[in-house]
This record gives structure tokens, C-alpha cells and sequence, in this order.
């Protein structure tokens, strides 16, 4: 079954908590019940508590897609890592999810608005190897306690090229699953299709993300932040004309490989400059028309 997503940083950036401050946790909840998503991931303004959030989504019919988990695997001990991940595997069961977006984070740049998006850590052979071992564990954790966690690559991170995502896929363990979202692989460098072809069968999560062009140019030319580049508006939303992700393909091929699960339009914008009710309901419109003819959705008619 396909389901429909959105991510609560169109309306309030998680990583800059001013751009969308004028928005409330209801000014975004009533917005994507409106526009017809099925749920929603976490972000900054919702309760912190799993149960209290599946309330307050459920009064607006929305159901809990996933949240962000932040690993400090390059720095912190195994059991310090399993200690924190089972916290949060409770808080997302609790909540009424089965599925954890991941990203080490323990030396990220993507939230540093004085540090350039290009200088971003790149790790040594001995860093690979740690990461890569320490995330397989994590990963077979969160499958005994019956979740799912897929690995975000991400601007800024780690893992952020192609280069990048091919290593940590050859090197990942069997527990290891990907989440694969389309605006941060095409920003940094990869044909998002060819991920997709590649690792589709081992993706557990998808972001649809849009990036327009010029303002990513800027971003890499300039030597621009990350959260910069956010509020020049490098993201956007599948169905935007700006925006230079084929989705097709991509949804092509998970039609192929049987996906099942989240499609989810993550696309941070500055919600003063660009509303995201218009701008998600552009972008959900288009989501299911593209997942339709993709023959993903075989409950949507193509329109």
C-alpha cells in the first residue's frame, strides 16, 4: 500500500526554528488535512511525547509517517547509541510508526549557517569501517524491536555523493536499508533513477524532494550554507516546473520492485516567501498522478 506523506519543515524548519515561527503546530496539521495526506513525520513543534503525539495527529486525521533520529556513531560507543535508539524506537511505536529516518549527525555541517554545505566531512577508511559496522548493529537492533530505519543521505553529511552512497551500500550489513530521497541525491551529485535502480530493494523509505537548479548553483558556487541555500529556496515540491527531479523513473522503479510504504514530499522552503499549503498541495497532486502512471499506486486512477 502506498501512503502519502509530508514533512512538517514546509511549514516550520526544524534546523532554523525562525523560518516559519509565525506558523503553529495547527496551522500546519489543519493545512495537510485540507490537502489530503495520510500522515505526517516529526518535527520541532509537536509533542515530545509518543502517545500525545498520536492524539494530536489523529484529531486531524493524520497518522505518524517517521522522525528523524540523529546517530553519533563516529563518537559515542555502540551501547551508548543502542541506549538512545531504543528511546526513540518506543517514542515511535508509541506514536503509531514502524519507521526511523537516520543520519549521522556527530559531524554534520547542514545545520552550521556560518559553515559552507561543500566543506562536509569526509570520512577515513578507518571512519567507514567504524560507521559502516556500528550502523549494521543499530540497524539489526531496530529490526528485533520490530522497526524499520533507513539511512537519510544527506547535504552536508557523511554521506552525500554518489560515491558515497555506492560505498556504504557495499559495505552495509544485511539489517542495513536506505532511505532514499530524490532532492538530496540529485544536489549532490547522483542521478537519483540510478539509485533507485541500484537499491531499490533495500530502500525502506522515500523522500520526494525537488530541487531547483540555479538556486543549488548558487549554493556549490558561492560556497553558501545549507540552510542558506533553504531559504534562497533550493528545495521544492514534485509537480514544481522550477524543479529539475524526474520522478518518474524513480517511481518507475519502485512500481518494479514492489514498494511499499511511505512516499513523503519533504521539501523545506521559507514559508513567509513560498506558502506550503499551495506549494503541498501542488506537490501531493502531482505525487499521486506520477505514482499512478508509474503504476506504483494501483489505487489512484491517473488523471
Amino acid at each position: 500500500m502506498i501512503l502519502y506523506g509530508t514533512n512538517p519543515i514546509a511549514w516550520s524548519n526544524d534546523d532554523d526554528w525562525s523560518i516559519g515561527d509565525h506558523l503553529s503546530l495547527d496551522d500546519c496539521l489543519s493545512d495537510c488535512r485540507e490537502i489530503g495526506f495520510d500522515g505526517i513525520e516529526k518535527g520541532h513543534k509537536m509533542p515530545g511525547d509518543g502517545t500525545e503525539l498520536k492524539q494530536a495527529l489523529g484529531a486531524f486525521g493524520l497518522r505518524f509517517a517517521a522522525g528523524w533520529f540523529s546517530t553519533n556513531i563516529l563518537t559515542n560507543d555502540i551501547e551508548t547509541e543502542k541506549a538512545r535508539l531504543k528511546e526513540w524506537i518506543a517514542f515511535t511505536k508509541a506514536a503509531g510508526g514502524d519507521h526511523i529516518n537516520a543520519c549521522e549527525c556527530s559531524n554534520t555541517v547542514h545545520g552550521s549557517d556560518g559553515t559552507p554545505v561543500n566543506v562536509r566531512p569526509i570520512m577515513t577508511d578507518a571512519e567507514w569501517d567504524r560507521f559502516s559496522k556500528g550502523y549494521e548493529a543499530l540497524s539489526a537492533y531496530a529490526h528485533e524491536l520490530g522497526v524499520k530505519m533507513g539511512y537519510h543521505h544527506h547535504m552536508g553529511t557523511i554521506i552525500e555523493s554518489a560515491a558515497d552512497i555506492d560505498r556504504f551500500m557495499e559495505m552495509a550489513g544485511p539489517e542495513t536499508r536506505l532511505l532514499l530521497d530524490t532532492g538530496h541525491a540529485w544536489f549532490g551529485g547522483a542521478d537519483p533513477a540510478e539509485v533507485a535502480r541500484k537499491y531499490m530493494g533495500r530502500v525502506s523509505h522515500i523522500h520526494c524532494k525537488n530541487v531547483r537548479p540555479d538556486i543549488a548553483r548558487q549554493v556549490r558556487e558561492q560556497g553558501l550554507s545549507f540552510l542558506e541555500g533553504v531559504r534562497r529556496g533550493a528545495f521544492t515540491v514534485p509537480g514544481d516546473d522550477e524543479g529539475a527531479v524526474d520522478f518518474a523513473p524513480v517511481l518507475k522503479i519502485a512500481a518494479e520492485h514492489g514498494y511499499d510504504g511511505w512516499l513523503v514530499i519533504e521539501a523545506e522552503q521559507d514559508s513567509a516567501v513560498r506558502d506550503p499549503k499551495h506549494y503541498q498541495a501542488l506537490g501531493l497532486r502531482s505525487l499521486k498522478r506520477m505514482a499512478a502512471e508509474a503504476g506504483l499506486d494501483t489505487a489512484h486512477e491517473a488523471v
